[in-house]
């Protein structure tokens, strides 16, 4: 009886209003618990600098792709030419072009007299030469080629200029503060600059988003098929990423050199599911580059572990106060993962559910409604949002109605 009429004084109130606001206290609350979070992040994103690795270039870091965790740095953020390792950038973008369906792996590029006339490394495309996107893919992450690159970028934007000027708006995206493009495939141009931490933030992005960019990146030697009015011809393509070959734990990504930038690399391996970026810029040679970047992946592989955790265990519905249903589902937003570089025990990972009791309609697909809370050893480690997995609308004076009906058909009176 009490709750009959408790859904008929509902249904009265709903006729009168029809809007229950957030508190300001609540909105304050969530924005200073962000702002924590945010520079909770940031601190946990700093690595160990000087002797911890003894690099030989003047410039480098290490970073955990899964985390975006630097575990070292030397005089990471001096913007200096890139050289080749530029096509990081190029290839992000390709890969964007085609993931958002603008082109296709088997589209036929027509290389300009611009592209063609490109010297350093080069396939040697010919002028009115027409090749596949997935070929010149291989070109560009195989062997550096900057004809292919600049063929793509006018394929993509239809001018190299324009291409560039994407190349500098997705650095910005990505946080490159000391980032500054001036074409697209790194030769020596005034004003054409990057740091070492720039480079690993766009190989994260690379690696992370389209992690099929290995398939190309691997390839140690592979033939393509120039033809032309002069006739078909083989051209060898082999791979300028030496430890390819040389490093077991190698699955990528792109090198550079020239006059001014001297020898660089963006150099990503894998071993026992830790996933690291491994960037030198201006070693004094090809040797000294891929040693370093050695140095830096061994070290990384041999400090770090990580914990992941996808589980749902324990996440229950939650009560919808003054909703068109009484429960709305929760899921979490996503994976959560830890990286630790101290040793620590994983036993030691316990997680929580933060979340208020109930839920105030109307409720959209995807808001936040708490966190799953880990802590090691009693400190927080992360957290991860638990989030509506369905809409639930504000309930109306006919919902309240059709409540009461409901309870008076089943005999609640």
């Amino acid at each position: 009886m009490k709750r009959i009429w408790a859904l008929i004084l509902a249904a009265f109130l709903a006729m009168g209003s029809l809007s229950f606001p957030e508190s300001a206290d609540a909105e304050e609350a969530e924005e200073t618990e962000a702002e924590e979070m945010n520079e909770a992040d940031e601190k946990g994103q700093t690595g160990e600098t000087a002797a911890a690795v003894e690099m030989n270039a003047p410039s480098g870091i290490l970073m955990e792709v899964s985390t975006g965790t630097v575990i070292f740095e030397k005089d990471a953020d001096t913007a200096r030419p890139p050289a080749s390792v530029t096509k990081v950038m190029t290839m992000l973008l390709i890969f964007d072009a085609l993931a958002e369906g603008t082109i296709h792996l088997e589209d036929q590029v027509t290389t300009s007299e611009h592209a063609a006339s490109m010297g350093g490394s080069q396939v040697f495309l010919e002028p009115g030469e027409t090749q596949t996107v997935d070929t010149l893919l291989k070109c560009i992450a195989v062997a550096s080629a900057n004809d292919a690159c600049v063929a793509m970028a006018e394929y993509i934007c239809g001018s190299e200029e324009e291409f560039v000027r994407k190349m500098n708006e997705r650095a910005q995206e990505l946080g490159m503060e000391n980032t500054n493009f001036v074409n697209c495939n790194g030769l020596d141009a005034d004003g054409h600059v990057t740091s070492a931490r720039d480079i690993a933030l766009m190989s994260r992005e690379l690696i992370s988003k389209y992690p099929q960019v290995h398939d190309y990146s691997m390839i140690w030697m592979e033939n393509i098929t120039h033809t032309t009015n002069k006739g078909t011809s083989e051209f060898g393509l082999t791979n300028t990423n030496k430890l390819v070959r040389q490093y077991e734990y190698a699955t990528g990504l792109k090198t550079g050199s020239t006059g001014d930038a001297k020898f660089c690399v963006s150099a990503t391996g894998e071993k026992n599911g830790i996933e690291l970026i491994a960037v030198v810029m201006a070693a004094e040679t090809s040797k000294e580059r891929f040693a370093d970047a050695v140095k830096l992946l061994n070290y990384g592989f041999g400090k770090c572990q990580l914990y992941t955790d996808d589980a749902s265990d324990g996440i229950k519905p939650v009560p919808v106060d003054g909703g068109t249903q009484e429960m709305v589902p929760v899921e979490r937003s996503g994976a959560f993962s830890y990286l630790d570089t101290q040793g620590s025990s994983f036993n030691g990972i316990e997680k929580s559910i933060e979340m208020e009791e109930t839920i105030h309609a109307p409720v959209s697909k995807g808001d936040t409604l708490g966190y799953l809370v880990y802590t090691l050893d009693g400190s927080e480690i992360g957290r991860t949002e638990l989030i509506a997995a369905e809409a639930v609308e504000r309930a109306g004076f006919v919902d309240y109605l059709q409540k009461v009906l409901q309870e008076l058909a089943l005999g609640g009176l």
